[in-house]
C-alpha cells in the first residue's frame, strides 16, 4: 500500500494577477518550487476552460519535476482530467465526500473551514485529507474573510488528526507563530506570487519549518 503524501511546508496558491497573465504563470511557479514550496494550488477563476486545462497540465509537470504536489482549487473535474494530486473545496463547492468519491481514495481533498472547528470535524468525517483555517492576519487576497485566532489552531491540533493549514495574511514574519500553534502547512498567495523575487519569498517561508 502506498503511504499518503506528507502534507507539510509552504502551500503556494496562484494569484489573480498571474492568472490574468498566463504566460508568466509557469515561470512563477517554477520559482516558488525552487524556493521550497511543497504544494502548489492552481486557483484560476478567470480563464476559459481550455486555458485552465493547459495551464494545470503544465504546472503538474513542474510539480512532478520538483517532487511537489499540485492541487486544483474548486474544480474537481479539472483535477481528474489532468491527473492532479487532488483538489481544495470551499463552502460553496462540491462537498468533501463527493470529491473523495470522484477522485478516489488516494487523492488529496482539502477543505476550507474558516474559523469553525465544527466544520473541520465534519470535513474530517467526510474524508478530508487536510483542513484549512483562516484568515489569521489581514489579507490582501480575501480581506472580507472571517478572522480566526491562533487559539483555534491549538484547539484543532488537539482534536483533528489530519494536517492543518493556516491561511490569510501569513508572512515569513508571522508564519512561525502559526506553525507553533499547530499548523502543518502555511498558505500564501500574494506573499509568494506578489513578491519581486518569488524564489526568495518562497525560501523565506520554507525556512520557517526548519
Amino acid at each position: 500500500m502506498i503511504p499518503p503524501p506528507v502534507l507539510k511546508g509552504l502551500y503556494a496558491i496562484t494569484s489573480e494577477a498571474l492568472c490574468h497573465a498566463p504566460e508568466r504563470l509557469p515561470g512563477a511557479v517554477d520559482a516558488a518550487l525552487r524556493g521550497g514550496a511543497a504544494l502548489i494550488q492552481y486557483r484560476d477563476k478567470w480563464n476559459d476552460p481550455a486555458t485552465r486545462r493547459r495551464q494545470a497540465a503544465a504546472l503538474l509537470e513542474r510539480c512532478r519535476a520538483h517532487g511537489a504536489l499540485l492541487l486544483i482549487n474548486d474544480d474537481v473535474e479539472l483535477a481528474a482530467a489532468v491527473g492532479a494530486d487532488g483538489v481544495h473545496v470551499g463552502r460553496g463547492d462540491m462537498a468533501v465526500d463527493q470529491a473523495r468519491r470522484r477522485l478516489g481514495p488516494g487523492a488529496i481533498v482539502g477543505a476550507t473551514c474558516h474559523n469553525e472547528l465544527a466544520r473541520a470535524q465534519a470535513a474530517l468525517a467526510a474524508g478530508a485529507s487536510y483542513v484549512a483555517f483562516g484568515r489569521f492576519f489581514p489579507s490582501r487576497t480575501k480581506p472580507e474573510a472571517p478572522p480566526a485566532d491562533l487559539e483555534l489552531l491549538r484547539q484543532a491540533r488537539a482534536r483533528i488528526p489530519i494536517p492543518i493549514c493556516a491561511i490569510g495574511g501569513i508572512t515569513p514574519d508571522n508564519a512561525r507563530s502559526a506553525i507553533q500553534a499547530g499548523a502543518d502547512l502555511v498558505a500564501a498567495v500574494e506573499g509568494v506570487f506578489g513578491a519581486a523575487d518569488i524564489e526568495a519569498a518562497a525560501r523565506a517561508y520554507a525556512h520557517c519549518f526548519r
